[in-house]
């Protein structure tokens, strides 16, 4: 049997206390330096100032006291760095017993004793299993005040009184606490309390960390203040704190709220370079940035690198390009991208029939909102009050005001309570309706309902009341607007003076100004583009002109919009120079052309029946790569009838017809203009027919038209005409149609040379003249008129009802 070896010997006292001192040395901090007997006033900029002369500081500790955080507790943490921070640190004790400030300081290196304490300290607990006690009851009431704190921000985040107040009860918070209260103010976006939080937790010694930098910088952004949250990064690297990954996403996603992409993007790229791995969430954020602005390639492009790096696409980035394209208005690739998401295992959410919702309703194609809707809720997916207002506001803008109605009694019955937004919707419609009343008690009830009215709850009524010419009512909302707390802005200002724009009062809304002047607000680019357009309408296009001097004098942003309003004042008096003019100065601020400017100036070589000029313009409209839409088409289709080339005119159809574009009514009206034009009636009543063929329902231009041209040629044509005019007065009478005094006093001397003495012609016409037409008097009117002087004002009356429709158009 083997024998056991002896125990080792017990170790010497002098033995255990080296070993002792050993393993404490194991947890002292290279480069740290305790200095204590500090002056309590002292700060931490004196004491680097001090210090660094031995080598580079990386930090200083400052203790501060528990009841004044003014005052330090008389010491201080030195933490050297560079590449001997030990040797620094040697050089640092050397002043031990050195007077600072009328005080002997204490400096000595740091012996590890209070990390082997916390050490051990840890393995007491993992040995026990259960936490540790407050050591005092002070510890204790400040650890269940934490708690508390904790409990109010998860469960009832909505009490701001609440959360401030369980924060102000904690005794001393530490640098969690602080934390979580910036990033609570920086999810309401109040930037002003975050940064109060912070300075009052470095006030109180503490150092911010990247957490602490990333959650006021999110505050920043939430306010959409980007330069504020850039001068937070500056600030954080000037404490030596390094952006992270949600620092960069962050800021992108607060470039893109502001539409800001290109910054957004430089962000991006310096994030590429700078870390190693980006996650889904900046992808997700710079994607959106793109599409919030409508820069879809590379938007794609993103998408695209995305999958080649390997990162699953969240949802989010799905709903990110189906708005994007919503943005651009390109349903094919807004429908592919829903098809895709479907592939990829995700199931549409409610957030995604929004987007398509959102769509259609934008392309003006409500009625295919609604199926979408109504697909929605087959997928048993409830509405919710944007899906609801979405729709209403499609209604809406069509001026279809019974369905926006019944859209919002369908939202009652589910359940859902109105919120500010769909009663601004609902104030905005009975505004458009001229129901001012009914807009005035849906403000009352949001009152009585505790909901603060914004700017766009009085934007309406201030119009509306504008446009009915009640200036003093207008005002008088104006005033209530201030005495509700919500300031005006230059929106609001704006919306008084397209009202008054709307009625033709051009002078009245440029005295508006000077309230706005003694308001203290400017004007911005959209309100000079409102009174530039009232003047153009006028035909003073030397004032339109004057204003648009004021915007550049002012330093104003030039947009398209501004462009379009003086390209439209030139081109409907005629001048075309003025125009092309015009189109040379958008070249220079390198504004591009869009689908309105080019069917603005097709439209005003159209009236003067240049069919060439707007021949090349369409040529050089398709080279750019700007898609011809109807109204392109239809403008250039009214230069072929001026300029009487109807074969053109037909072949234009055909063009159409290959690209996917179906003529509208005012397309076929334009075509009975130019058959009516060259004389030829029957043509004329030919297109006519097609137009319903197709499905559409003629308006009272396309009637006038064809009722007109078919006059004019009755006395030489044959029967057809004739029975044409009857068919299409009994069509106009069955539809409950009439015409204005004017248009049957034209008539009627078409039809005096015609019918003399009366007959079936002037029995079917005088169906649908005027309730008040007198048909002997202004028969007898008519007939004074000379046979020459008739046929002298046939063809130029006309040519003048002809250029008064072309407006119409």
């Amino acid at each position: 049997m083997v024998e056991e070896p002896p125990p080792p010997p017990p170790p010497e006292p002098e033995q255990e206390q080296e070993a002792a001192a050993l393993r404490q040395e194991d947890f002292r901090q290279k480069g740290k330096v305790f200095v204590g007997n500090l002056p309590l006033w002292v700060g931490k900029p004196e004491i680097t100032e001090f210090f660094r002369q031995f080598g580079p500081l990386e930090k200083v500790e400052l203790v501060r006291g528990h009841d004044d955080p003014e005052r330090n507790v008389g010491f201080c943490f030195l933490y050297y760095g560079g590449d001997d921070p030990e040797a620094a640190a040697g050089r640092a004790v050397e002043v031990d017993g050195v007077e600072f400030r009328g005080k002997s300081l204490t400096v000595r290196l740091d012996d590890g004793r209070k990390g082997r304490a916390r050490a051990e300290e840890r393995a007491r607990w993992v040995e026990a299993g259960v936490a540790r006690e407050a050591r005092s009851p002070w510890h204790k009431g400040r650890e269940d005040a934490c708690r508390e704190f904790r409990r109010v921000l998860e469960s009832r985040p909505e009490d701001w009184q609440a959360v401030v107040s369980a924060f102000e009860r904690i005794p001393k918070p530490s640098r969690r606490e602080f934390g979580l209260m910036v990033v609570y103010y920086a999810k309401r976006g109040d930037k002003h309390h975050a940064r109060a939080t912070f300075e009052n937790m470095r006030a109180r010694g503490i150092e911010p960390n990247a957490f602490v930098f990333t959650s006021l910088v999110h505050a920043y952004a939430v306010a959409r203040d980007m330069r504020g949250a850039m001068s937070c990064i500056e600030e954080m690297k000037s404490e030596g704190l390094e952006m992270t990954v949600v620092t960069y996403s962050i800021l992108i996603a607060g470039y893109g709220k502001t539409n800001d992409a290109q910054s957004a993007d430089k962000l991006f790229k310096e994030a590429k370079t700078k870390l190693d791995n980006l996650n889904g969430i900046i992808y997700s954020n710079i994607i959106h940035a793109h599409c919030q602005s409508g820069n879809m390639d590379r938007a794609e492009e993103l998408v695209r690198e995305m999958e080649e790096d390997g990162i699953d696409a969240p949802i989010d980035v799905y709903h990110s390009m189906m708005h994007g394209y919503t943005v651009v208005q390109d349903e094919n690739k807004c429908l592919i991208v829903v098809e895709r998401l479907k592939e990829c295992g995700f199931k549409p959410s409610i957030i995604s029939y929004g987007c398509l919702i959102n769509l259609y309703v934008k392309i003006g194609k409500v009625p295919k909102a609604l199926a979408i809707s109504k697909e929605m809720e087959s997928h048993g997916i409830k509405h919710n009050n944007k899906t609801y207002s979405m729709l209403i506001n499609g209604f809406i803008h069509l001026h279809d005001f019974a369905n926006a109605f019944s859209i919002f009694e369908d939202m009652i019955k589910s359940g859902l309570q109105p919120d500010r937004a769909v009663y601004n919707l609902l104030v905005e419609a009975f505004c458009k309706m001229g129901n001012m009343d009914r807009a005035l008690r849906i403000f009352e009830r949001m009152q009585k309902e505790r909901m603060q009215p914004s700017n766009r709850t009085f934007r309406p009524i201030i119009e509306g009341f504008a446009v009915a010419g009640d200036m003093k009512r207008a005002l008088n909302t104006l005033d209530l607007m201030r005495r509700s707390g919500c300031a005006p802005t230059v929106m609001t200002y704006n919306a008084l003076i397209h009202g008054l724009i709307r009625k033709h009062q051009v002078e009245r809304a440029v005295s508006v100004l000077d309230k706005m002047s003694i308001a203290g607000i400017a004007p911005n680019e959209h309100t000079y583009t409102i009174i530039m357009r009232g003047y153009a309408a006028s035909g003073d296009i030397g004032k339109a002109f004057e204003y648009f001097t004021k915007i550049k004098e002012s330093g104003l942003k030039l947009d398209v919009y501004i462009y379009e309003t003086l390209l439209r004042a030139c081109c409907k008096s005629g001048r075309m120079q003025s125009a092309l003019a015009v189109t040379r100065e958008m070249s220079f601020q390198k504004i591009p052309r869009n689908t309105f400017i080019y069917n603005i100036l097709i439209d005003g070589w159209a009236r003067r029946g240049d069919v060439w000029e707007a021949a090349d313009l369409l040529k050089q409209m398709k080279e750019d790569g700007i898609p011809p839409n109807i109204h392109t088409f239809t403008s250039y289709i009214n230069a072929c009838c001026k300029a009487g080339d109807m074969q053109r005119a037909e072949n234009v159809i055909q063009e159409m017809a290959d690209v996917g574009l179906k003529p509208n009514v005012k397309t076929f009206t334009t075509l009975i203009k130019g058959w009516a034009r060259v004389s030829l009636p029957d043509r004329a009543l030919k297109c006519f027919e097609e137009m319903k063929l197709a499905g559409l329902k003629p308006d009272d231009a396309a009637y006038h038209c064809l009722v007109t041209s078919l006059l004019s040629r009755a006395t030489v044509m044959e029967g057809s005409t004739y029975t044409g005019i009857l068919s299409v007065c009994r069509e106009m009478f069955e539809n409950d149609l009439t015409v204005d005094m004017r248009t049957a006093v034209h008539w009627s001397k078409w039809l005096h040379k015609i019918e003399r003495t009366g007959g079936a012609l002037t029995e079917a016409l005088q169906r649908i003249f005027p309730p008040d037409w007198n048909s002997s008097e202004n028969l007898e009117a008519s007939s004074s008129v000379s046979d020459r002087d008739s046929e002298s004002c046939s063809d130029s009356e006309f040519s003048d009802n002809d250029e008064d429709h072309d407006d119409d158009l």
